[in-house]
């Protein structure tokens, strides 16, 4: 097939875009420490964007930066020299959500693509018309959109108008994000990239003339979560999603770890290389996700109406990371780095960059000298270590969370 489909994964800092580029994205979006929707993900200063846009190029990765806040007037002093620095460090695009935004971009950096954020909320085709009309290469649908509605939206779009849509991760209670919950509830503004989170807290009544005195609200005997909602997982449908003429598969989750990035970008470049094969996906790469910190997924919008989630807001975690591998023999003997205990003899899964999934014994576990270790137990100390095959460097190895 003809056709490219970009990947596109998420990178909240410079560990997190190294797995996303190591594990075969097509292109990145991250922030600077300005104008972001996740002003907590860590985000990258004016010489870290610098080295993140050189890196990038050299692997053929493409750098999308977040400029999606809406910003106040008092904000906007400093974006013309900011959108000039990403212009001049070679950013590919800057991702937008407001018009003003939009103006200065194309006035102070006309080289950079302009990338229409899902917090402009485009749900039909005569506004994502109405945004390449004011100079937008693409604009990231709203993730209400049934994937019919995505379809009928490329069908009526100008070919040059590049079509994105989220495919994984986290999905807010809110319409395409725009909450102020937390802004009542915490100050924290959700618009401007402070988001408290508030529809995952657990809720109780209080009567006005019992101060102090709380009164469970509950959908069943563990409580109620008003406002849970179900991650997004959209693996199986990879082929579905081409069809319907999406230019561009996003991967939320700039604030989630490393393994998170590397994982899921990981199974879904499988997903993506078999859709455009042809080719069913290996179950092997379905099953990844599941071994990610995540809530019980669904499929969104893009068939029906999302379920609300009631069980809890916990995060289901099974898996943990061991350690990373920092080099690799052809023989399997490599060099790692701690991320969390683990004992000799214990069973632990390696899982890399194009390397399927392999369980393996922890038996000649030793410390960077090559003396013998029972356990390994200092964060970040280098270990010695027999894999089961020669695997490239930012491969994984983790154990199943109950084994701690």
């Amino acid at each position: 097939m003809d056709k490219k489909l970009e990947l596109l994964s998420p990178a909240g800092d410079m560990e997190r875009l190294r797995m996303s580029v190591a594990y075969g994205a097509d292109a990145v979006y991250l922030a600077g420490q300005q104008y972001g929707m996740r002003s907590f993900a860590g985000n990258f200063s004016r010489e870290e964007l610098r080295e993140a846009v050189a890196l990038c190029r050299a692997h053929g990765v493409a750098v999308h930066v977040t400029c999606n806040t809406m910003p106040r007037s008092g904000e906007l002093e400093g974006l013309p020299e900011y959108l000039e620095y990403l212009q001049d460090i070679g950013v590919t695009a800057v991702i937008i959500g407001d018009i003003g935004v939009l103006a200065l971009a194309k006035r102070h950096a006309p080289k950079l693509k302009l990338h229409i954020s899902t917090q402009a909320s485009v749900t039909n085709y005569q506004a994502a018309r109405a945004w390449h009309d004011l100079g937008a290469g693409r604009v990231i649908l709203a993730r209400e959109l049934t994937l019919d509605e995505v379809a009928e939206i490329r069908a009526k779009t100008p070919s040059t108008l590049e079509l994105e849509a989220f495919v994984h991760g986290a999905m807010c209670v809110s319409y395409s994000g725009r909450c102020v919950l937390s802004n009542y509830m915490t100050g924290r503004d959700a618009g401007r990239g402070a988001c408290a989170q508030p529809c995952r807290y657990k809720y109780a009544v209080v009567e006005e003339k019992r101060p102090g005195e709380f009164f469970p609200v509950e959908e069943d005997d563990r409580g109620t979560y008003l406002f849970n909602s179900k991650d997004m997982c959209m693996i199986d449908h990879v082929p579905e999603l081409l069809a319907a003429g999406l230019d561009s598969l996003k991967i939320e989750g700039r604030a989630k770890s490393a393994y998170y990035a590397a994982v899921v970008t990981g199974a879904y470049r499988h997903a993506v290389d078999a859709a455009l094969a042809g080719e069913p996906l290996d179950p092997a790469w379905r099953a990844e996700l599941d071994k990610v910190s995540h809530r019980p997924y669904s499929e969104g919008f893009y068939y029906n109406h999302p379920e609300q989630y009631t069980g809890d807001a916990r995060y289901l975690r099974d898996w943990q990371v061991s350690a990373i591998v920092t080099s690799c023999a052809p023989d399997g003997r490599a060099l790692l780095s701690l991320r969390n205990k683990f004992r000799r003899g214990e069973t632990l899964e390696l899982v890399g960059p194009g390397v399927r999934p392999i369980s393996f014994s922890a038996d000649d576990l030793a410390d960077e000298s090559g003396s013998p270790l029972e356990e390994a137990r200092i964060p970040q100390m280098p270990l010695r270590l027999t894999l089961p095959c020669q695997v490239p460097p930012l491969s994984i190895l983790r154990r199943e969370a109950r084994q701690v």
